[in-house]
């Protein structure tokens, strides 16, 4: 098993240099537990260790070479027997690097349970789910991932692994300080500048403290969930290990006939000539989610084809954090069985004013439009039409069938229709713009 934090106990007869003190290896970690960050690369690990004390002073060594970890955050705690044991210090040994030593008087001899505390670096999370459509595209399942990822160079085996959703800025750049030695920085070089954060930050304490705070949750047969001031906590079943280099897949939640709603898109002010089409669905009891609010990820949404359940792509769309009760909006991009062709029929120029010389500074004119809208799938489509005028001056008359009509605002007015399985309607509008002195 390759392990690249070595923590060795070290016999109290070392003499002027650290070449002379003897070593004894201790066991393996007994368990550690992993809680990563997905805003920050960040991630607290837990370890926890039996050490054999003996009475008198001890020196525990701990190295942390050719990883992420940060030794400015390194703990050690006392598990049992803590009155009887005192951890003095923690200090860093000039000319060599990667390496610390706890100094420790213990009144007692024997077998100690303790936990080594520290933040490291590169490990990560990103959520990511699938959508799958029904037939009639009016409900769809939706299965939610998690994938972790190991950069840290160090091997974590049969982790507790929590994932914390929630925006964090840290004090200090936590692969930096990693980096650094000494790890407070020489003293005859300038401090390291550091990073001016965009939001409040966080300090380590604070951060120690949020996490201590959350329980570590039962294990059952998915993703706990808890809240935990104002981050989310997600706990995962049982224990995962996750080596250097390596990403994992883990099943997050998965809940089936969500109800959704399509809506095919048709505004030239931001689309161009294309149809976009969208997909509704609300994190809310009511749509058979709200339990929790969900991390921002890749949404990948595919459809049921046919009787055999064979899969079609639809298309994607990247989510923010969706607090719980909050719709979802996924962008599907442009769609080629919907089609929207407005046309000018008709312009026309009318009721001049004219100053005192006989110069036009006033007219209306006056567009007839159509609009063609084509439905070439085999159930029906939900389709919205905004059409955009160039200023607030205008009057508009409609013909036809044109579903439900509303003025957005002073320049953007839209249709809503339903359109059957492989149908084709029409409707006509005429709008009358007013210009120059016309407008007052």
């Amino acid at each position: 098993m390759k392990i690249k934090t070595i923590i060795l106990f070290l016999v109290f007869c070392y003499a002027i240099t650290y070449a002379k003190i003897d070593l004894v290896t201790l066991p393996e970690r007994d368990k550690v537990q992993l809680t990563i960050y997905n805003s920050a690369d960040l991630t607290f690990v837990r370890e926890s260790r039996t050490l054999t004390m003996k009475k008198g002073e001890n020196k525990l060594q701990f190295s942390w070479a050719n990883t992420l970890i940060d030794p400015t955050s390194l703990e050690l705690l006392v598990l049992k027997d803590a009155d009887k044991i005192t951890v003095t210090d923690l200090v860093f040994p000039p000319r060599i690097t990667g390496l610390g030593v706890w100094n420790i008087i213990s009144k007692i001899s024997g077998k100690v349970p303790c936990e080594i505390n520290y933040f490291t670096s590169g490990i990560s999370w990103q959520a990511y789910y699938l959508a799958t459509l029904s037939q009639d595209e009016k409900t769809m399942k939706l299965e939610g991932y998690v994938k972790v990822s190991n950069r840290s160079g160090e091997d974590y085996e049969n982790a507790q692994v929590r994932l914390i959703v929630g925006k964090i800025n840290l004090l200090d750049e936590i692969a930096n300080l990693a980096k650094r030695y000494p790890p407070h920085g020489r003293p005859e070089e300038p401090p390291i500048p550091k990073p001016v954060p965009m939001e409040a930050t966080v300090s380590y304490d604070r951060v120690k403290e949020l996490i201590k705070a959350a329980p570590a949750g039962r294990i059952i047969k998915q993703i706990e969930k808890e809240g935990l001031s104002e981050y989310f906590l997600y706990t995962i079943e049982g224990t995962e290990t996750i080596p250097d280099g390596w990403t994992k897949r883990l099943l997050s939640f998965s809940q089936d006939k969500i109800p959704v709603i399509n809506l095919y898109k048709y505004d030239e002010s931001r689309f161009g000539k294309n149809v976009v089409r969208f997909l509704y669905f609300k994190n809310a009891k009511s749509h058979l989610l709200g339990k929790e609010p969900l991390p921002d990820g890749l949404i990948k949404v595919f459809k049921i084809a046919d009787k055999n359940e064979r899969l079609s792509y639809i298309g994607q769309d990247n989510t923010k954090y969706i607090p719980v009760d909050q719709e979802v909006e996924l962008n599907l991009g442009p769609v080629k069985d919907i089609k929207i062709e407005p046309k000018k029929m008709n312009i026309k120029t009318l009721n001049y004013v004219f100053d005192g010389k006989g110069n036009i500074t006033g007219w209306d004119e006056e567009q007839t439009w159509t609009v063609k809208v084509s439905n070439y799938r085999k159930i029906p489509a939900k389709i919205e039409i905004t059409r955009t005028f160039p200023h607030q001056y205008w009057t508009i008359e409609n013909k036809g069938d044109f579903g439900e009509y509303k003025q957005m605002d002073i320049r953007n007015v839209r249709y809503v229709m339903e359109v059957g399985p492989e149908t084709t309607k029409q409707f006509t509008y005429k709008i009358t713009l007013r210009w120059g002195t016309r407008q007052f």
